[in-house]
């Protein structure tokens, strides 16, 4: 097994189910609301977290509010090594806000846990990791510019970087991209993302531009139409997608991500991996919330962990 750093956010996601979102001075009454644990850092980590492979999440907690004490009991209660107490701090949330139709639309009070300080880095100093995941969200913010740097100063320790640049990836800084770029991470983006950051109009173009930008993997998720990946090698794949009823989908690009990276680690090819993804994602968007119980994460990857070298398999598998 490969040992992987996750860094980023986790917050609290306030979730509210409603028809359909309102209009200018109308007057809603959703069907129901109720607090869970998110943040794209804490979603991406749940996969690895649920397969034994022990991810070390580096993720600011606060020490005032009731969302930090919300998310420094949880983490605390799932054994996460990494998180990291901030005094006179405080969480932020996520209001998400899920329409009849599945789709959700997120606004966002940034905490804490979107901030980045090397001194949270300095209990790994003498670590080495595999991969090492960050997300746009991260880098859009002004501490963003520390946290590549720091990237930039650790590559020998931090291995290959998965960088999911996320909805707003095309409003972090030019420089800050190209230097990220130059790390030569996996990137793992949706269609919207990548023809944003790839500046073209279709997606096998924007992904080879993202493909010569960073000499590296290129997947995008395309819900119903499936997963369009450019290899390492420079070539294109087409996976369909894996057939679900859609509850929800808060957390589905974050679990995919983790699902990718955690089969990876696991030592599956890159199809095996985005397989176990997409199935990892059609069960997420089925439920309500972002997070999948234990056992149904490791149901799905047995069947992929079956013909892979026994000291590949995950303990808690």
């Amino acid at each position: 097994m490969k040992k992987l750093l996750i860094i980023g956010s986790t917050c609290v996601d306030v979730i509210i189910k409603l028809d359909h979102l309102p209009k200018t001075g109308e007057d809603l009454h959703p069907e129901w609301q109720h607090f869970a644990m998110g943040g794209c850092a804490y979603n991406a980590a749940q996969i690895p977290r649920a397969l034994g492979l022990n991810p070390c999440l580096v993720t600011p907690v606060g020490t005032k509010g009731v969302f930090s004490g919300f998310v420094w009991q949880k983490l605390s209660q799932q054994g996460f090594r990494g998180p990291v107490r901030v005094d006179n701090a405080e969480n932020g949330c996520c209001y998400c806000f899920v329409e009849k139709s599945g789709e959700r639309t997120f606004v966002s009070v940034h905490g804490i846990e979107y901030s980045f300080d090397p001194s949270y880095m300095k209990s790994l100093e003498s670590e080495v990791f595999d991969y090492t995941y960050i997300c746009g969200l991260e880098v859009e913010e002004p501490t963003g510019a520390s946290l590549v740097s720091w990237l930039e100063r650790h590559k020998e320790a931090t291995g290959t970087v998965i960088y999911a640049p996320g909805p707003r990836g095309v409003k972090v800084d030019a420089d800050l991209t190209r230097r990220i770029f130059q790390l030569h991470p996996i990137l793992h983006l949706n269609e919207t993302e990548v023809l944003e950051l790839g500046s073209h109009f279709n997606i096998s173009s924007a992904a080879l531009k993202l493909y010569r930008d960073t000499q590296n993997l290129v997947v995008v998720t395309m819900g119903e139409r499936g997963v369009y990946w450019r290899s390492a090698d420079g070539r294109s794949h087409d996976l369909p997608a894996v057939k679900t009823s859609v509850r929800d989908t808060i957390g589905a690009g974050d679990s995919h991500c983790g699902a990718f990276l955690s089969g990876l680690s696991l030592g599956m090819t890159e199809q095996q991996a985005l397989s176990f993804a997409s199935e990892i994602s059609a069960a997420v968007v089925s439920i309500e919330g972002s997070t999948l119980p234990d056992d149904t994460i490791q149901e799905i990857a047995r069947k992929y962990l079956a013909d892979l070298p026994s000291d590949h398999a995950s303990p808690s598998v």
